[in-house]
């Protein structure tokens, strides 16, 4: 599994991760955020607004079971703390 991570410096989003699946199939939009403190991986979701007027949401990325999805955030969350480590976040104050 190929990831490359990008820097994302608005909010609790900390980075994006594209991850290449196959030569030439691509993940977009993973998100890495910290919450209270902890790194969490987000997966992508499509969204739309039903007839009743209501939200709903819908997993992109889908598993066979709830173990292979946290093994495969345990995966990308690893990968993210060894970039990080050689890409340290680089803060930018306005005056």
């Amino acid at each position: 599994m190929n990831i490359k991570f990008r820097d994302v410096s608005s909010g609790i989003v900390e980075a994006r991760a594209i991850i290449e699946m196959a030569p030439g199939i691509l993940i977009n939009e993973i998100t890495i955020l910290k919450k209270d403190g902890e790194i969490k991986i987000e997966l992508p979701q499509k969204s739309f607004r039903g007839k009743d007027e209501r939200m709903h949401y819908l997993s992109i990325i889908t598993f066979e079971n709830e173990n292979k999805e946290t093994i495969w955030k345990m995966e990308i969350k690893e990968e993210y703390f060894k970039w990080r480590k050689n890409h340290g976040k680089v803060l930018v104050y306005e005056s």
